[in-house]
């Protein structure tokens, strides 16, 4: 028996399975998984990932296992302000440590150069610093 539910989606992700078709997983904000091999109901999934959906799905027991298939994702409008997820504030801390890696790391004009493991040990706290702050 098909269900609704309204979620908030987390992620999509893609498996390319044993035999070579592809199955999509949708994942809510709880973690919950929901399974399709439709790539028509996984663009609906995509685009509303990291924003509020009603989903349409059903459950089938195969095998002593429950699978829960996704049969259908309706976007819709969200109601608060949009925020920032995970990904755009990591990626906004990132670009603003290289923007001032030349300061973080020392510019004494010798045109030296710093390791890749010195480069990110100085510059992943600051990145953390900066995506904290973005959060608050």
């Amino acid at each position: 028996m098909a269900e609704t539910r309204e979620v908030r989606v987390q992620e999509v992700k893609a498996f390319k399975t044993a035999s070579g078709n592809t199955r999509y997983v949708l994942v809510d904000d709880d973690g919950a998984e929901y399974t399709t091999f439709r790539e028509g109901i996984a663009r609906s999934a995509v685009a509303a990932e990291g924003r509020r959906a009603r989903i349409r799905f059903h459950e089938q027991e195969r095998n002593g296992f429950t699978n829960v298939y996704l049969d259908g994702v309706e976007l819709l409008e969200d109601e608060e302000e949009p925020t920032m997820d995970e990904r755009d504030v990591e990626e906004a801390a990132w670009d603003a440590a290289i923007e001032a890696a030349p300061w973080l790391i020392g510019s004494d004009g010798s045109k030296k150069k710093v390791g890749a493991d010195e480069l990110f040990e100085t510059l992943k706290p600051f990145k953390d610093r900066v995506a904290d702050d973005i959060k608050d």
